[in-house]
């Protein structure tokens, strides 16, 4: 399984997190694990707390992860909100911050939630059938990245990469993870 590390912005604090970590698999033909793994102290962080599962706009303004996935040669990706609340919310885009919709058909991931005084885990499996011809054959580029609140409400923004001056997740140089056929054993 692919493990990836991702790294604060440099006009964001780190806090009092050590790291955040993201692991990434292909768990059906068109389906796929990601577990974000925070390690640090917790206590110093605003988690928002578990509700009932629910398509929920503006999650990135509290603690929440992210995932952006295109295929390869498009410009087109879909935009994946995941809170430690359970709540979610996907949105399409057909280039660069352009054309923006909520993806409706997507259905409602799997969200598993795991905290202690110094981890904070949490795994999403995502149907994205409905993305594609229903095998994602073709290869996928992907973004991934967290927006972390301190108690004191400060955000700190998490990804991959930081093609720009400010974050900007959305940034086509931020899709630095690909996933091949080949690897998604």
């Amino acid at each position: 399984m692919p493990s990836h590390d991702l790294i604060p912005h440099p006009s964001s604090p780190q806090g009092p997190l050590r790291s955040i970590s993201v692991d990434i698999r292909l768990i059906a033909p068109a389906a796929l694990s990601i577990r974000y793994r925070v390690a640090g102290s917790l206590d110093g962080i605003l988690v928002p707390p578990r509700e009932t599962p629910a398509r929920t706009d503006e999650l990135w303004r509290h603690t929440c992860f992210e995932a952006f996935i295109g295929q390869k040669g498009s410009e087109a990706y879909v935009e994946f909100n995941f809170s430690p609340s359970t709540r979610w919310a996907a949105y399409r885009f057909t280039a660069y911050r352009e054309g923006m919709s909520e993806a409706m058909e997507c259905p409602a991931p799997a969200i598993a939630v795991a905290r202690t005084a110094s981890k904070l885990t949490l795994t999403s499996e995502l149907d994205l059938g409905w993305m594609s011809d229903g095998s994602l054959d073709a290869p996928l580029r992907i973004a991934l990245s967290a927006v972390i609140e301190n108690n004191a409400g400060a955000k700190s923004y998490w990804a991959l990469a930081h093609p720009s001056e400010k974050p900007d997740f959305h940034h086509p140089d931020s899709f630095v993870c690909n996933l091949k056929k080949a690897s998604r054993t």
